[in-house]
């Protein structure tokens, strides 16, 4: 997560400021290290352990980053390290599997496994050495001890008898973290070999390196918890969204009042049937009672037409993609409908402010359902939905935002609803029409969607 690995930049920046460690008189000189790293080098060119490199140019006042205390000095990582070079192709004596002959590791860039890619018969690098990817995770990191064939897009550094290598792993996992290999694609050995690095005493190296590790076990177990948290409060916001709009439509989320009106007036006046309360799916208060939601809408629920399209018309196709995942509308893309064949729509259909849209095709969104806010419809062109659209409107005595929650609290199960082939499922309107609908009284619909306009809103701000 975000702070977890702020943590763990700041941790490695303030080691290589030695702000970590106390720089104690007894440690060695910089210096006389520095000389003894050269003639060491110097040996191995001449003994034919190693090539014999080009000087790295002197260090410039432009290239230091930050102050670092007087003992330190700063230097190029080519010069205080033995080698670093690059891992070459895969061995023709290899193996995936390991076995009697084939036992000598394959490393390649990456993670898994520690870059294990496979093995072979014999080592190309045999002593203690830190490898880096160049490519896929780059600057992933291990010490090795044991012999290993390194392959392409592998950086390997093998030290000096004045190098720490732990010391130089934590470096470049704090350049990587500055910057270096960030903006580019992979790491190379002629980017990291000239970079300019703080280099304390070979004392001071291993408090680094032992500081280090005392406190980057504690920020790792602080990641498992900041990652555990915010899974809980993505869980928690779904979770609790699930459980408010369980709870309204059960009665749970508001008070009852004995000066509601009465729902049976109402059902009574429209002559609809109601569920008797031995069939009632759950419980709901005794003024509340259960209706088909095709009882409840002023117009037959059914989905709209097959348009045909043009580049410009005056009037807007509402499509399943006009139904945004996070709930809202957008219309800004929509196409147009042909005005030859406008006479085909019935002005009823055409969708108004508080209407309910349902996508009721496949293709990922089955079940999304969406509210046209008359702010909409008041600024923009008349809007008729396609025939991968199901339109929701109430009747005068029905909370159509009410309905909206409902149907909000029924979409995992409309999603699962579909019928049809794999390729094409619809949501059938009957499906839709034969929904129990938990009616309460008109002003307990109003106080329960005030309610939940709230604690919904809550809810959102949580996942932030």
């Amino acid at each position: 997560m975000i702070l977890a690995e702020d943590l763990r930049q700041a941790v490695l920046l303030a080691a290589l400021q030695g702000k970590l460690t106390k720089q104690l008189d007894t440690d060695g000189n910089v210096d006389e290290m520095l000389v003894k790293m050269q003639e060491e080098k110097e040996k191995l060119v001449a003994d034919k352990k190693i090539k014999k490199e080009k000087p790295l140019p002197e260090i410039q006042d432009e290239e230091i980053p930050f102050d670092i205390p007087d003992n330190w000095r700063w230097v190029r990582l080519g010069d205080v390290v033995k080698t670093i070079s690059a891992g070459g192709d895969k061995p023709k004596n290899f193996s995936k599997e390991k076995t009697k002959l084939f036992s000598i590791p394959v490393i390649a860039n990456g993670e898994t496994n520690d870059g294990i890619l496979g093995y072979t018969d014999e080592a190309t690098i045999k002593e203690k050495s830190l490898t880096v990817s160049g490519r896929g995770t780059i600057g992933f990191s291990l010490i090795r001890t044991e012999p290993y064939v390194p392959i392409v897009r592998l950086l390997v550094i093998t030290s000096l008898q004045q190098t720490n290598l732990y010391y130089i792993q934590c470096v470049l996992k704090s350049l990587v973290e500055m910057g270096i290999g960030t903006a580019v694609k992979q790491l190379t050995v002629p980017m990291i070999q000239p970079k300019v690095i703080p280099l304390p005493p070979i004392e001071e190296q291993q408090r680094i390196v032992d500081k280090i590790n005392e406190i980057m076990p504690k920020i790792d177990e602080y990641e498992k918890i900041e990652n555990d948290l915010e899974r809980l409060k993505k869980e928690f916001s779904i979770n609790m969204k699930e459980a408010l709009l369980q709870a309204a439509m059960q009665g749970k989320l508001t008070e009852q009042l004995e000066s509601d009106s009465s729902v049976d007036e109402f059902i009574s006046r429209e002559k609809i049937n109601i569920l008797i309360e031995d069939n009632y799916p759950y419980f709901i208060p005794n003024n509340w009672r259960f209706v088909q939601l095709g009882n409840l809408t002023s117009i037959p629920i059914k989905r709209g037409k097959s348009p045909k399209y043009v580049s410009k018309s005056g009037v807007l196709v509402f499509a399943q993609k006009c139904n945004q995942k996070n709930g809202s509308i957008a219309i800004h893309d929509a196409k147009y409908l042909d005005e030859t064949i406008k006479h085909k729509y019935e002005q009823d259909n055409y969708l108004q402010g508080n209407d309910i849209v349902i996508n009721s095709t496949g293709g990922g969104t089955l079940g999304r359902i969406g509210y046209i806010l008359e702010e909409l419809i008041q600024n923009s062109l008349p809007i008729v939905p396609d025939s991968h659209v199901t339109t929701i409107r109430t009747k005068n005595d029905v909370l159509p935002r009410y309905i909206y929650f409902f149907l909000k609290f029924n979409q995992p199960y409309l999603e699962k609803m579909g019928v049809g082939s794999t390729n094409q499922t619809e949501l059938r309107p009957d499906t839709i029409k034969e929904l129990l609908v938990p009616l309460p009284p008109i002003e307990e619909q109003h106080r329960i969607v005030e309610r939940l306009e709230v604690l919904l809103t809550l809810c959102e701000d949580l996942k932030e």
